[in-house]
């Protein structure tokens, strides 16, 4: 098994920024693909951003690449998400998820997730 706990979400003004944590548990945080995803009131989670287990290729949905940065510490079991020139229409829950298998956009390729985190972004 193995649980993600995200943390670092917050309020923050519109041009902010926010560093999401995801620490994971087990001894094989090497072994899968980490995504973050995000699900706003009332609309279906989305993709954000994706980074295979070597943490040597990544993947960005359209409106975050660029502002967005995933990355992970296989030593610390941690992947990140740093977010930079934060926009109102980023609010939303953050969710932190694995599985076992290449970097992927899609909700359900993920077996594991986090609780998520509530990122809120003020104009």
């Amino acid at each position: 098994q193995v649980q993600l706990v995200e943390s670092g979400g917050g309020l923050v003004q519109a041009g902010g920024s926010l560093r999401l944590s995801c620490a994971a548990s087990g001894r094989t945080f090497s072994s899968y693909a980490m995504g973050w995803f995000r699900q706003a009131p009332g609309k279906e989670r989305e993709f954000v951003a994706g980074i295979d287990m070597s943490g040597s290729i990544t993947s960005y949905a359209a409106s975050v690449k660029g502002r967005f940065t995933i990355s992970r510490d296989n030593a610390k079991n941690t992947n990140y998400l740093q977010m930079n020139s934060l926009k109102p229409e980023d609010t939303a829950v953050y969710f932190c998820a694995a599985w076992f298998g290449p970097i992927d956009r899609t909700v359900g390729a993920y077996t594991y997730w986090g609780q998520g985190t509530q990122v809120t972004v003020s104009s």
